[in-house]
């Protein structure tokens, strides 16, 4: 038996809890928690990804913003400056090349880290099936290990 304050209450009480005592294993208590860990990750994780995805876009909206506003600002600027139009088609090439070429690289990139994901995916499922194999060999010896002394 176990006494408990209940501190819940505006009146100090005292509850008897009658709770028989299970058989614990060591492997059990350690299972149990862990589990409590990981899925309190996992419900985390959505949030956390989220979270990181709505302050990246909203980064990237900002600068989108600013190159909005500067270049109405500039535009009359530049406008009054009155540059040469080959200039400006150079100029406008020169970028657009430049931007074809980022945008290559983000898609190296991006692939780059899917095939990361794959190749980490592809190694946890490697070693969930060597330990599988572990432990089920182990568990094969604890189990000639209790024949041998009944």
């Amino acid at each position: 038996m176990r006494e408990m304050i209940n501190k819940n209450s505006n009146q100090s009480s005292v509850i008897v809890k009658d709770k028989s005592i299970s058989k614990k294993s060591v492997c059990g208590i350690m299972k149990d928690n862990t589990i409590d860990v990981i899925q309190k990750i996992e419900s985390e994780v959505p949030s956390i990804f989220q979270g990181y995805t709505d302050l990246y876009t909203r980064y990237l909206h900002s600068i989108q913003d600013i190159f909005g506003t500067c270049s109405l600002a500039e535009k009359q600027y530049f406008d009054k400056m009155n540059i040469d139009q080959n200039v400006l088609k150079m100029y406008d090439d020169y970028l657009e090349s430049v931007t074809i070429i980022t945008k290559s690289q983000i898609d190296l990139s991006a692939d780059f880290v899917k095939r990361y994901i794959q190749f980490r995916l592809f190694s946890i499922d490697s070693w969930d099936k060597h330990t599988h194999t572990w432990i089920d060999m182990y568990a094969k010896f604890l189990a000639r290990s209790l024949q041998k002394e009944n």
